[in-house]
Order: C-alpha cells, then sequence, then structure tokens
C-alpha cells in the first residue's frame, strides 16, 4: 500500500511538473504509435516523460543519457534475454519507476545489470521488481542518488555464477532505503563508497553476506534486518561507521557472523539486535569501537574478540543464553566492558545500587580451549568441563583475569 500512495504522489508532482515547464510526454505500447522504449527515450527531449504500458519489451540495452522520467504502468516486464543488460544510465535527473526488470545476462567482464548507473549523479530508482538478473542495481562513480522500495530477487545457486543485488563503487552520498534483496551473491556491496545511507532494508537468503562493506568511510547503515544470509554482514578496512537498529539474526555456518568486523576504527554499533547467529559480532584489527546498548540473544558466540582488538567499549549489553558471551585468543585485555547485563552472572547486590558487587568475567575455559582446539567442542556440557568451570573461576589461570565487567548490571537493560 506504501508504494501504491507514494507512485499516487509522483504521478501529481509529475502533473505540475509538466504543467509548470511545459514538458511533454510519451506514452509507449502494444497499440501505441511508439511501440519501444528505445524509440521514445531517443525520441524524448529532456524532462520529459515516458509512460510505458503494461506487455514485454526485449530490446537489448537501453541506454538513457538525457534527464527523463521512465515510469512503467502495471509493471511492464522489461527483459535482458539472458545475454544483455536493460537499462544503462549515464547522466542526471533520471528516474525509473514502476517497471518489472528480468534476465540481465552474466557477463563477467561487463558485469550486466538489470538497471546500471555509470557516472551518474541526481538520479532515481524506486518501486521496481528485478528478478533473475546477474546484478540487480549497479552504481558506479554516481552521486547523490536515491535506490528506494525495490524488490530485488535472484535465484542463483552458486556465487561465482551470480552478481550482487545492490552494488555500489567509487560513489558518494547514496541512499540505499526500504529494498528487499535475496537470493544473490551479497543482497548490498559497498567498496569505495563514502557518506551514504542504508537504512530500512531487509536482505536475507543471499549466497555470501546480506550486507559486504568495504573501504566505505563515514557511511551510515540503520534499521535493516539481516537474516539466514550463508555468511551473515562483514564491515571491513572502514572508519567512522555508524551501525545502529539494525537485527542481525540466524545467520547460521561455521564461517557465519551476524557482523564480521576487520580493521574498523572510530565506530558506533548501538542499539542493534543479534539473535541466534553462530557469531553474532567479531572483531579483528578493531580499535576504538563504541558498542553499546545491543541485545545478543541465542547465539553460539556473542562476542568474539580477537587480540588485535583495542581501546573498544563495551557498555549497556544485554547477553542473555548464548552459549558463550565473549571469546578471544588472548590472556590480555586492552578493551572495557562496563555495566553489561550478564544472564548467567550470579553475584550479589548488597549496596542495592543495581549493579553486581563482583567482577564478571565472561571469558569461560572452554571457549579458551575449543578456540585452540574445535573438536573438544563434543565435551561441550560435560559434567567434567562444568568442574573446571567452577575451578577457573575461583583461580584464574587460562582465561585473561582482566576481561571483566566491574559493574554488572542486576537487571536486564531496557534497549
Amino acid at each position: 500500500m506504501n508504494k501504491i500512495f507514494e507512485s499516487i504522489l509522483v504521478f501529481s508532482l509529475l502533473g505540475l511538473f509538466l504543467t509548470d515547464y511545459n514538458c511533454a510526454s510519451i506514452t509507449v505500447g502494444k497499440n501505441r504509435a511508439v511501440t519501444k522504449i528505445k524509440d521514445a527515450v531517443s525520441s524524448a527531449l529532456p524532462g520529459d516523460t515516458i509512460f510505458v504500458e503494461s506487455g514485454l519489451y526485449a530490446e537489448g540495452n537501453i541506454i538513457i543519457r538525457k534527464p527523463i522520467y521512465l515510469i512503467g504502468l502495471n509493471f511492464p516486464e522489461v527483459s535482458g534475454e539472458g545475454n544483455n543488460e536493460i537499462f544503462t544510465i549515464k547522466g542526471k535527473n533520471i528516474t525509473i519507476t514502476g517497471f518489472k526488470l528480468s534476465n540481465a545476462g552474466i557477463s563477467f567482464i561487463d558485469d550486466n545489470a538489470a538497471i546500471k548507473l555509470d557516472s551518474s549523479n541526481h538520479c532515481s530508482v524506486y518501486g521496481n521488481v528485478l528478478t533473475n538478473n546477474f546484478f540487480g542495481i549497479y552504481l558506479a562513480r554516481s552521486t547523490d542518488c536515491v535506490i528506494k522500495n525495490n524488490t530485488i530477487e535472484a535465484f542463483h545457486s552458486k556465487e561465482s555464477f551470480s552478481g550482487n543485488g545492490i552494488h555500489v563503487w567509487y560513489s558518494k552520498n547514496i541512499l540505499i532505503e526500504s529494498n528487499t534483496i535475496s537470493g544473490h551473491r551479497d543482497g548490498i556491496y559497498f567498496e569505495f563508497v563514502e557518506s551514504s545511507n542504508i537504512k530500512r532494508n531487509v536482505s536475507f537468503n543471499n549466497l555470501r553476506y546480506g550486507l559486504h562493506f568495504m573501504f566505505s568511510d563515514s557511511c551510515s547503515y540503520s534499521g535493516n534486518a539481516f537474516y539466514n544470509n550463508n555468511a551473515g554482514v562483514a564491515v571491513m578496512y572502514t572508519k567512522n561507521v555508524d551501525m545502529h537498529n539494525n537485527t542481525f539474526e540466524k545467520n547460521y555456518g561455521g564461517a557465519a557472523y551476524g557482523i564480521l568486523l576487520k580493521e574498523i576504527s572510530d565506530s558506533k554499533i548501538h542499539k542493534n539486535t543479534f539473535a541466534n547467529n553462530s557469531s553474532a559480532l567479531y572483531l579483528e584489527g578493531c580499535n576504538r569501537l563504541e558498542i553499546k546498548n545491543n541485545n545478543f540473544t541465542g547465539n553460539g558466540r556473542a562476542i568474539r574478540l580477537m587480540a588485535n582488538s583495542m581501546d573498544n567499549k563495551i557498555i549497556g549489553n544485554n547477553f542473555i543464553g548464548n552459549t558463550f558471551d565473549v571469546t578471544t585468543n588472548s590472556l590480555q585485555n586492552f578493551n572495557l566492558f562496563e555495566s553489561n547485563y550478564w544472564s548467567d552472572y550470579s553475584g550479589y547486590d548488597l549496596n542495592k545500587d543495581n549493579y553486581g558487587d563482583i567482577p564478571h568475567r565472561p571469558v569461560k575455559l572452554f571457549s579458551t580451549v575449543i578456540e585452540k582446539n574445535k573438536p573438544a567442542l563434543i565435551l561441550m556440557r560435560s559434567f567434567f568441563v562444568e568442574i573446571l568451570e567452577l575451578a577457573e573461576k575461583i583461580f584464574p589461570s587460562i582465561t585473561p583475569e582482566f576481561l571483566a565487567d566491574s559493574k554488572p548490571s542486576m537487571r536486564k537493560i531496557s534497549n
């Protein structure tokens, strides 16, 4: 319903635009004077609107260089016939909405997409259905573009023969909002992107990552849901990233993560939900992160903290029902854990300030053992391991003595 209301609003605005600027409109249809989208694009003047009636159109690659509005009526299908790119945008102020785009062909040289924006700016792609394409929407060297309210689905079985749902390379000020992406290699892929925003998207059942984010500084992603992706989400070699109010759920597998963070610095991870992942949050080479007010529930490992991650603050989070709340490969600790709620904390609060009177050490002996010897996992829940865990709590020798929450919350935190 929201997409219908948005379409009504767009048509109303277009009517005002056409009235104020005396721009023309062209209607494409099987029983119209213009039967091909290519012909309409060729004859249109800057600012014109092209309406495309329902039907099947297969015209090879349609290249758009002039500022026009291209609007599908009742979702006409434009096919790449398994060989071609469908729309290539090379210009500014171009809008594509209301189409079903299918079967952009596989090409490892050209990276064929249903819609490719190349060196474009102030363009919009919204309200389309993209199905069974190599790449869905591809942006390169583009600025100030909006990708919104699209459904992007593919049915590939191998990463090597699949492109990404939304692929953004060397671009700036891009808004990716309220899209649904599934069945691609990566749902959303960012590389060398600046000052862009990914919000309220759903990315699921992708062959590798729901989101893959590299060398992309000063970006934000918020309100997204990433679930059932083969490897979860990866954010790497980046600084000044804001990650808040996202859900990372049911990303299972030996190399699957809610989020894998590698070489990240000066970033914020706030108010996210990590539920039922193999590993919820993995930190390698990460420095000066603020991990605050998140919920970690029912994960295999809530936080995997590598020795080369330092000066991070883990504050005000809930750790509930995880197999291991924190695991690490080091006996040292250079990070701050404070005021978190730990469901397995067994301390007391004599002064009634809602914080435990004794520190909580979240790293278990057995987690340290399996970090170095994974087959030992078969001994999980054994009586022998429980005895060792109890002894380690009293006289810590293998687990990092100084990795502790000095003020564990006695109550679940409202995040």
